[in-house]
C-alpha cells in the first residue's frame, strides 16, 4: 500500500479503510458500495484527478471481490464522467471537464483563463490548395493557396480536441512554433488582426480517420463538433476551422435570454 496521497498519473492503491465496511450479506448490491465509496473518494480528492486505478483483477483481488463486480463499479463511474478508460493507459479520474462559454475566444485561451495548462501538438501545417469548401468559406477562389493546420490540444496531458484550421495565403508565415506555444487568435491579434463577428456550427458525429487515436477514446465513439467562419473589422473571413472534442472532456455553454 502506498503511503500518502496518490500523485496525479501514478497508480492508485486506496487506503484499506476505504472498503473495509462492505456489507457482503445484506441487500445494497456490492457493485454499488464499491463504486459509491470511489465517487466520494473522487469528490472529496482523496483520489485527485488524473489518478490511474488499479486494473480489474488486482482490485477483485484485493477485495475478494469477482471481476464482473469490480468492472460494473468501474463502469458506473465511467458513466457519470468521473472516470476514463484511455488506451494504453488503463481507468483514469477525469481530471475536470473543460466548458465553454461559446464566445469568440480560442480554446487555448478558454483553457488559460479556466487555470488548465494547454499542449499542443502540430500534425500538419502546409500550404495547399484550396477545395470547394474552403474556397467558398475563405471568400477565396478553387484552387488558390491556402494555409492549412492541423493540431491536437490538450490539458493538463489529456487530449480535448483535434483541430483543423484554413487561414488565407498571406498567413503562411505563421511559424509552427508559433502554434505550439500560443493559440492561433492570440497569433492573429499580435499580427494586427481584429476577429469581429463568427459563423458558428456546434454539433456531434462519430470519430473517424485517427480522430480516436488522437483524442484515446473508443474507435468511432462519439465527439463533440464545432464548426467555425471568422471575420475581421473589414468583413474579410480570416479563419475557417472545423474541430472535434472528446465529450468526456469538453462541453459548451450559452446563456439564452427571452426576447
Amino acid at each position: 500500500m502506498k503511503a500518502g496521497a496518490p500523485m496525479a498519473g501514478q497508480e492508485t492503491v486506496w487506503p484499506d479503510e476505504l472498503f473495509a465496511d462492505l456489507d457482503r450479506t445484506g441487500p445494497v448490491p456490492l457493485y454499488y458500495q464499491v463504486s459509491s465509496r470511489l465517487e466520494s473518494a473522487i469528490r472529496s480528492g482523496a483520489i485527485p484527478p488524473g489518478a490511474r486505478l488499479e486494473n480489474e483483477i488486482a482490485i477483485g483481488h484485493r477485495l475478494g471481490l469477482s471481476r464482473p463486480t469490480v468492472r460494473r463499479a468501474i463502469q458506473e463511474l465511467v458513466d457519470k464522467g468521473l472516470l476514463v478508460r484511455r488506451r494504453g493507459i488503463g481507468t483514469q479520474v477525469v481530471q475536470g471537464q473543460v466548458t465553454r462559454q461559446v464566445e469568440l475566444t480560442s480554446l487555448y485561451e478558454d483553457l488559460k483563463h479556466s487555470h488548465h495548462e494547454p499542449g499542443t501538438d502540430v500534425l500538419h501545417h502546409e500550404v495547399i490548395p484550396a477545395s470547394d469548401v474552403v474556397a467558398e468559406n475563405l471568400g477565396v477562389a478553387v484552387g488558390d493557396q491556402v494555409v492549412y493546420m492541423r493540431r491536437r490540444r490538450s490539458t493538463d496531458g489529456v487530449p480535448v480536441a483535434v483541430l483543423e484550421n484554413y487561414l488565407p495565403h498571406d498567413f503562411a508565415d505563421i511559424t509552427t512554433e508559433q502554434l505550439t506555444d500560443r493559440g492561433l487568435y492570440e497569433i492573429l491579434r499580435g499580427r494586427g488582426v481584429t476577429i469581429r463577428i463568427a459563423k458558428q456550427k456546434i454539433g456531434a458525429r462519430r470519430a473517424h480517420g485517427d480522430e480516436h487515436e488522437l483524442l484515446e477514446i473508443d474507435r468511432g465513439g462519439p465527439v463533440l463538433t464545432m464548426e467555425r467562419v471568422a471575420f475581421d473589422a473589414s468583413g474579410r473571413a480570416i479563419e475557417y476551422g472545423h474541430h472535434c472534442y472528446r465529450p468526456d472532456m469538453y462541453s459548451f455553454e450559452t446563456t439564452l435570454v427571452a426576447k
